[in-house]
């Protein structure tokens, strides 16, 4: 955590996968300081309570640093797709939903696929919206929230909202701006949901919830958006073309379009994020397949060694068992680890080779299905520091790649405020 000159002004919160971070920055988004509380264990992790404390601690934390009472906007990034039952006074009546859970009722998932539009993001065994189904039959509801509208009301929301980031996979109309009938259908009441924002307006003022932090009662709440949408914006990236390639475990590639590029055969789907639509896709290859062959002392050893100006030839396919969503969809692709040289470095290396070949035709396949050309990439992930894969991707790529002004979520939710100031003034 660092002082800085000048007073910030926008607070961005991140509910993550492993912990909550909180970034303050300026009005010209420089950061000034990061608190973080990551989760004890996996059970903190899916427990509101849990949640609220990270929020807590990161506030009291950032209040050592800046004058919360110079912040001015507040917004909030969560989980996508994670859901949760409250009561009429906002209290969770029963454990969530998780963003990688399935509905515990396999007959919601069919009711939904026989009323959903094919290309709707709400369909599928893991659909945040059969979560909230299933969350909505529980005896005592009021409302059934996304992560991040749960955090908006504990910190002073007076009415419950949501973003249209967070909403899109429950099912909410971007083109007609409202929760479609066919959600009824499909066995959703519609009144248990939250009104929408689009990302980024300014709702409502923290008031005297925010009073106990040192926040200011004008201090406004901002509608929020995803964990995902929250990382690129972070990046810096943000024009059309513009892309950002997370190398972790898996590969998932975003890029910046003018129009909504939707393919559900490939589980593309496009969130709008002010003056862009966000279209992105995923592959079942990345850092498992790496890690699977090599551990980290191979990593350190290998890396340095690494011949970006001599390419292996070895056309890989790196997938850990049979089966691609992206950018082929095909359950039973296979996957291509031979012939296995000898020597571990180049086998090593043609695995990279192989990762890049597919963030390439990942790009492709965004353009072929609409998206407008790549102009740029900003990387994050573990893969993000490695030099010689850098330069590897940039030749195969043919684009730029641009440093990631920042990788923390939680920068990209507080320039999500900056943007909603001067957006809705």
């Amino acid at each position: 955590m660092s002082m800085g000159a000048e007073p910030a002004v926008a607070l961005g919160i991140d509910i993550g996968t492993s912990g909550v971070r909180a970034s303050a920055v300026t009005a010209e988004g420089e950061v000034i300081c990061l608190a973080s509380r990551p989760f004890a264990d996996d059970v903190s992790a899916r427990s509101p309570a849990a949640w609220w404390a990270g929020v807590e601690d990161c506030l009291k934390e950032l209040a050592t640093a800046v004058s919360l009472s110079s912040i001015e906007g507040i917004a909030v990034d969560g989980t996508s797709g994670t859901v949760l039952a409250v009561d009429s006074d906002g209290a969770p009546i029963c454990e969530p939903l998780m963003y990688n859970e399935t509905c515990p009722d396999a007959a919601i998932v069919e009711r939904i696929a026989a009323h959903a539009p094919l290309d709707s993001p709400a369909r599928g065994a893991t659909s945040a919206l059969a979560r909230a189904i299933h969350l909505s039959r529980q005896p005592g509801v009021r409302n059934v929230l996304h992560q991040a509208d749960w955090i908006l009301a504990k910190l002073g929301l007076p009415v419950v909202a949501s973003d249209e980031n967070n909403a899109l996979k429950t099912g909410f109309d971007l083109a007609a701006g409202l929760w479609p009938d066919w959600l009824e259908a499909c066995g959703m009441d519609i009144a248990l949901l939250p009104d929408v924002m689009p990302a980024g307006m300014p709702l409502a003022p923290v008031g005297r919830a925010g009073a106990a932090f040192g926040l200011s009662a004008g201090c406004r709440l901002h509608a929020g958006t995803t964990d995902g949408c929250a990382s690129f914006l972070a990046t810096g990236a943000g024009a059309i073309g513009d892309g950002v390639t997370a190398l972790g475990s898996t590969l998932v590639l975003k890029l910046a379009c003018a129009a909504p590029v939707n393919a559900a055969a490939y589980g593309i789907y496009s969130h709008r994020v002010l003056d862009f639509w966000l279209a992105g896709g995923a592959s079942n290859s990345g850092g498992a397949v790496i890690r699977h062959f090599f551990d980290e002392a191979a990593l350190k050893t290998l890396t340095p060694l690494l011949r970006p100006a001599e390419p292996t030839g070895l056309d890989y396919y790196p997938l850990l068992r049979p089966g691609e969503r992206f950018p082929v969809n095909d359950p039973a692709w296979p996957a291509r680890l031979e012939p296995r040289p000898a020597d571990e470095l180049t086998f090593f290396q043609a695995i990279l080779e192989g990762i890049m070949a597919i963030e390439k035709s990942g790009y492709e396949r965004l353009t072929e299905l609409g998206g407008p050309s790549l102009k740029s990439v900003r990387t994050v992930g573990g893969g993000a520091a490695n030099p010689a894969w850098s330069k590897m991707r940039e030749v195969a790529i043919g684009v730029p790649l641009l440093p990631a002004r920042s990788a923390e979520a939680a920068v990209g939710t507080a320039s999500l405020v900056l943007a909603g100031r001067e957006r809705w003034p």
